[in-house]
């Protein structure tokens, strides 16, 4: 009973003590209501001037109803490193979308009409487009769900592949987040 006592006091204490040491998670300064991050304490940082260009590649749908957390991590990549220092101008980011996340790229219209109620993406998505993220589908996922250029969201480019996306801006020396 005692050794009982005991271990539940050190959970709870233990609760406590990392509830008061949690950092604090927010959103912005550039991208609002998406991409949250906090400060850390760095010994690795970019160079003062880095041009810091990032391809991610999303092939994987959003849990029903929800943001893609692949597009949300682009939001949270912005936002951290532009309120560490790093001029918005200075980081060039691209998304490559493939595979399942292919119908997130549909237009509200479009995407109500195969799903029967509106696209969670598209606000996030337009908010990426306007801070010059580079939205890439692949045509051949496209081609495989019947997904034509005219029924993407505004501003998402089509590739002839994921590959041929990835291929062509590895060269332009952009390099692949493995998250």
């Amino acid at each position: 009973m005692k050794l009982l006592i005991i271990v539940t006091l050190v959970l709870l204490l233990s609760s406590v003590l990392n509830k008061s040491i949690a950092a604090e998670f927010t959103d912005g300064p550039i991208i609002f209501g998406y991409g949250k991050h906090t400060p850390v304490q760095q010994d690795i940082k970019p160079e003062k001037g880095a041009q810091l260009k990032v391809v991610f590649d999303v092939a994987k749908a959003g849990k029903d109803g929800e943001v893609n957390r692949g597009f949300n991590s682009v939001a949270r990549f912005l936002n951290m490193h532009v309120a560490n220092g790093i001029p918005a101008e200075n980081i060039h980011l691209a998304i490559v979308v493939h595979g399942s996340a292919s119908n997130e790229m549909l237009n509200n219209k479009m995407y109500l009409a195969k799903y029967g109620k509106d696209n969670p993406n598209i606000e996030l998505i337009s908010t990426l487009l306007k801070n010059k993220v580079e939205f890439i589908q692949c045509g051949q996922s496209a081609a495989y769900h019947k997904i034509s250029n005219q029924d993407m969201i505004e501003g998402v480019d089509m590739a002839l592949s994921a590959m041929t996306a990835h291929t062509i801006l590895a060269a332009k020396g952009y390099s692949q987040n493995p998250f």
